[in-house]
């Protein structure tokens, strides 16, 4: 039988591939000769990569079309002290050789006792790379021999190797490191590398190194120069990461030539983006978002997404969707998307509800937006602290973390102006440079709430060296929502933390900008913005002084249910009321009202 993708594959090949279990190789030898040469002419022939797997007995056990994971291997704990018994050999005919990142990733998951990969090219075989499992401080780890010629291969006793490692397992307490190390590369700016280094960690993804190359034109085939690629190769090997992190989108061809070149699992920006975004998510309207965004982006790219979707992967990009094996059957990929954007609709239309009736309610609306980590969760905690209704006061708070994108979930919660009364204010998600389009796409019922706002908050973290660009970044996003040109404060956070240096240039270039500068974690000039807030919000309501006789309590208790009631006094001709009220509760209720003041 022959395992893998055998669709569009002559019938005379498969025969040939299933001949070869009844090769018999020598026990102590890799592969036969034989063997290496079918596969590589029938792989140069189909141009797909054919996997062969040897037991130690030299019986040919498996024949798959497609990477190295394509054998049929069972997967071994590390504990059970032994390798899984056997080798797998196969072409790459792209024509490199070393191993890639799949190879590496099913090598370490599978226990391979060997892994062989021939680079094949034209209908030549170029050279051979020999990948075998080793232990480097009792961690599970890999050697790679690189550039092997057929006899130096053959000339290897494959079985006194595999003894070697199986005694150094038994000695000692190995252990499988399951975490993720990665190295960064960027070509755009060294800021924007810094910040991929600060959304790494939000992954709590440990970064050994950087690497930045300045280019005017990107490599359709491995985005950074073949040089790089090589440099960045070595580098992994040495620091032994098995992460290249990229801080551009990725195209589903780079991923796949990087990752073979590399050895390394690769991928970009916008999949680390998606990444923190599902792992942050809490209700059940952002995990539908975020999903949404994953499915779409990834199913442009499913011929590219090697060790993401590989059942020897595992790790970052593989949470959610990925592990659903998105490659098979793209029509259930669409089929979710429609079933996704009908329960988003669904959540939309309780919004709608929810909002039409803070509208007929005439409550002005604030929106805190800015960058993600500029301090917006703990401003809104802040001011809901500081001035929120006594019923809403014991309500959950915002979680707040010096991290991007603490929080994905949008809150709303009313607070009280000295004498504008009841506005509600609403968190939303921070924005990112280079925020993934689908990801805004799926937000959008979301970022609804901030189209519909009165006021907006531009929230910006004062003490960060790239404010002015954080700014850019976040009027790119609203200007994408359509709500660039709301009223809008800019307010500077984290003036406890900024430098006079900084400050005074974020004013210079601001000078269009109503601007205050703050502290939401020290409380300082909170009470300033509120102020602000309030001289800046249309005000919408009536103050009106009502008298209502005594046999029209009704009125009384409309007022108390719709209206804001300052004042209330029993007088002999019935009760006087001291109401803020809005168009539609005036003109229900205009003929008790004696006297509108300004």
């Amino acid at each position: 039988m022959i395992y893998g993708n055998i669709d569009g594959i002559k019938k005379s090949y498969i025969e040939e591939l299933e001949n070869l279990y009844r090769i018999k190789v020598l026990k102590d030898e890799v592969c036969s000769e034989e063997i290496i040469n079918i596969i590589s002419r029938i792989s140069s022939i189909i141009e797909r990569e054919i996997s062969v797997a040897i037991d130690r007995r030299g019986k040919v056990v498996s024949v798959a079309i497609g990477d190295s994971t394509s054998v049929e291997i069972g997967m071994i704990d590390i504990r059970e002290k032994r390798l899984s018994g056997v080798r797998v050999i196969h072409t790459h005919p792209n024509g490199f050789s070393n191993l890639s990142a799949l190879d590496v990733s099913a090598l370490l998951k599978l226990k391979l006792d060997a892994i062989v990969a021939i680079g094949v090219y034209n209908g030549n075989i170029t050279d051979y790379s020999l990948g075998m499992i080793t232990i480097t401080n009792d961690l599970l780890d890999y050697e790679e021999s690189l550039n092997l010629s057929l006899e130096k291969l053959l000339s290897i006793n494959i079985l006194d190797k595999i003894q070697h490692i199986e005694g150094l397992i038994k000695e000692r307490e190995v252990i499988e490191e399951e975490g993720e190390k990665a190295i960064l590369v960027g070509s755009d700016s060294k800021e924007s590398l810094e910040e991929l280094k600060e959304l790494t960690k939000a992954c709590d993804i440990p970064v050994l190194d950087s690497v930045y190359q300045s280019r005017s034109k990107v490599d359709p085939a491995f985005y950074i120069g073949k040089g790089k690629v090589l440099e960045i190769a070595s580098l992994r090997q040495t620091k032994h990461a098995n992460l290249v992190i990229f801080d551009d989108e990725l195209s589903g061809s780079q991923v796949r030539n990087l990752e073979a070149a590399l050895g390394a699992k690769v991928i970009d920006r916008t999949t680390l983006i998606l990444e923190i975004f599902a792992r942050r998510a809490r209700s059940k309207e952002s995990k539908i978002q975020v999903e949404l965004a994953q499915l779409k982006y990834r199913m442009s790219r499913l011929q590219g997404l090697g060790t993401m979707l590989s059942r020897t992967g595992g790790g970052i990009g593989t949470r959610g969707p990925g592990e659903k094996k998105l490659e098979t059957d793209r029509r259930h990929i669409k089929e979710t998307i429609y079933d996704l954007n009908d329960e988003l609709k669904k959540i939309k239309k309780n919004r709608e509800v929810q909002r039409e009736k803070r509208n007929k309610e005439s409550i002005p609306k604030v929106s805190l937006v800015g960058y993600t980590n500029a301090g917006k969760s703990t401003l809104r905690n802040s001011l809901c602290d500081l001035a929120a209704q006594k019923e809403v006061q014991g309500k959950e708070k915002v979680f707040e973390a010096d991290m991007l994108f603490a929080t994905l979930d949008i809150t709303t919660r009313s607070i009280v102006l000295k004498n504008k009364g009841v506005v509600t204010i609403t968190d939303t998600v921070g924005f990112v440079r280079k925020l993934p389009h689908d990801l805004v796409e799926a937000f959008k019922s979301t970022l609804e709430e901030v189209i519909y706002s009165d006021l907006l908050c531009h929230v910006v973290d004062a003490s960060s060296e790239y404010a002015l660009d954080q700014i850019k970044a976040v009027e790119e996003v609203l200007l994408e929502l359509g709500a660039k040109d709301k009223e809008t404060i800019l307010v500077l956070n984290k003036i406890d933390k900024a430098s006079l240096e900084n400050l005074e240039s974020i004013r210079e270039a601001c000078t269009d900008y109503l601007v205050i500068e703050i502290s939401a974690k020290e409380g300082k000039n909170l009470d300033g913005l509120l102020d602000l807030i309030e001289e800046k919000l249309p005000y919408k309501m009536k103050k009106c002084e009502y008298l209502i006789s005594y046999d029209r309590s009704d009125i009384n208790s409309y007022l108390h249910r719709n209206g804001r009631v300052l004042e209330e006094d029993y007088k002999d001709n019935g009760t006087y009321m001291l109401v803020e009220v809005d168009d539609e509760i005036y003109n229900k209720t205009k003929e008790f009202v004696v006297n509108i003041l300004k």
